[in-house]
């Protein structure tokens, strides 16, 4: 029989990763506070993620998930929000027209603000300091001062990430994702790159399309998908105390949600079975996710597939494989082999981030080659094992940052310094992010074909 659940009963578990603060006092308030704010989503709109998942796992659509390493408060502003979900969108309709199928659109935005650390500490020039974990708990100053937590940052965090969301929701809904737009998404300092030009004939194609349908008597009047799509939120739920304050009861069936975000994921870090984090997650209803790294062993998996998904729930459990470009053939089929063989339903989906991470002219980077390298690794364990790739999971923003070397443009190390504006892990820029969706819908045509020979036959 499973422990009772309750939303803080994870206070009563070993944890890891979470900041000491040095005024619990004041910690405490903060968090009854943000108990009584609004929440920032709504469990009708978790149950709709699900089910869309539900469909991936079993091979009818394809999960696009990507966003920020880490959102700074410093940085928020309407303009990179909207560059953004330009680039998401992008990203989104070449997997849709290259897989016939639909992409579950899923930002990793409007709650991603903590970030696990390898080390406590960090030292520059011989002063040794806390970590930076992210603006919702301490900043990225290498200050004394500006390393204490402090509590009220969540408040801040809850703030932007309202706005955020009531800005999403306008670009999803209003008009912005007009397919009719499609031309209009392209993003300036990418138009005459080899992926600009890939995009336009895409685009032109696309167009071409709708302008076939009009006349049949088919538009955005009549079929409101071409004019607006669903956008889900997503991030990693590390600081508990957040999470349980956004933690409430669906008043239509008595069930516990977390309001902070449609999605939520445990960490490769903090995913010890007998702890915090996996006593939390296991009591939400959200659709969850779980980062799956080169130390999880089949029986491991199995161990909290059946913590965190004990009725079988199609939708409900995403795994976010990371294990570096050159391990997953050393570790993926091994963990598909044992999920296949008891039975459990599951989204696969692939990090080639955050494996793959080097140092290079004073930079912490990724190098493009090696992210494409894991994700074509991906897609060939799961056409050996005969499953569904369902989904990649990607850092990336919509400004023209130069953060992983490689791409079409062949940055260099030598480069990294020119607009290096990430608060924590390196991040594709839009055109590296075009160019890796290109890769993947090459996959996703390949599973189509193998899929419908004779559809593939009769029409091409």
């Amino acid at each position: 029989m499973a422990e009772k659940w309750t939303p803080d009963s994870w206070r009563s578990k070993p944890i890891l990763q979470v900041p000491d603060y040095p005024d619990q006092e004041a910690l405490t308030d903060v968090e009854k506070r943000l108990s009584t704010y609004p929440p920032l989503v709504f469990a009708g709109e978790a149950r709709a993620l699900k089910r869309q998942l539900a469909d991936v796992a079993a091979g009818k659509a394809f999960l696009l998930q990507g966003g920020d390493c880490a959102e700074s408060f410093a940085e928020h502003h309407a303009d990179h929000i909207r560059d953004f979900f330009r680039a998401f969108l992008q990203m989104a309709v070449v997997l849709t027209f290259a897989g016939a199928q639909p992409v579950v659109k899923v930002g990793r935005i409007a709650g991603q603000f903590a970030k696990p650390r390898s080390s406590g500490t960090e030292t520059k020039d011989g002063v040794e300091l806390p970590s930076y974990r992210g603006d919702i708990i301490n900043d990225i100053a290498f200050t004394p001062e500006s390393r204490i937590p402090d509590p009220n940052r969540m408040a801040m965090a809850y703030r932007q990430s309202a706005a955020s969301l009531n800005l999403l929701r306008a670009f999803a809904q209003g008009g912005f994702a007009n397919l009719d737009q499609v031309h209009k998404w392209m993003l300036g300092f990418i138009s005459d790159s080899p992926q600009g030009h890939r995009y336009k004939v895409l685009a032109d194609r696309i167009t071409e399309a709708l302008a076939f349908m009009r006349a049949c008597g088919v538009d955005s009047t009549s079929v409101p998908q071409f004019r607006s799509t669903d956008f889900f939120t997503s991030h990693e739920a590390l600081l508990l105390g957040y999470e349980e304050a956004f933690t409430r009861v669906d008043s239509t069936t008595g069930d516990w949600y977390a309001t902070s975000g449609h999605m939520l994921w445990i960490g490769d870090r903090t995913r010890q079975p007998d702890h915090a984090h996996i006593e939390y997650f296991r009591g939400i209803k959200n659709p969850i996710g779980l980062k799956c790294g080169p130390s999880l062993t089949p029986d491991g998996l199995l161990e909290l597939i059946d913590k965190l998904n004990p009725e079988n729930e199609a939708g409900r459990l995403t795994l976010i494989c990371r294990f570096g470009a050159d391990k997953v053939f050393d570790h993926l089929p091994q963990l598909i082999r044992a999920v296949e063989r008891e039975g459990r339903t599951v989204v696969w989906s692939c990090d080639p981030m955050h494996g793959n991470t080097v140092t290079a002219g004073g930079y912490k980077t990724r190098p493009f080659e090696r992210i494409l390298k894991e994700v074509e690794s991906f897609f060939a364990v799961h056409r050996a094992e005969g499953t569904h790739a369902g989904g990649v999971h990607v850092e990336m923003t919509g400004r023209n940052v130069t953060e992983c070397t490689g791409g079409a443009h062949a940055l260099t190390a030598d480069q990294l310094g020119d607009r290096y504006h990430t608060h924590c892990d390196p991040r594709l820029n839009a055109d590296q992010a075009l160019e890796l969706a290109f890769l993947i819908a090459e996959n996703l045509k390949r599973e189509r074909d193998e899929r419908q020979p004779e559809a593939v036959a009769a029409y091409g």
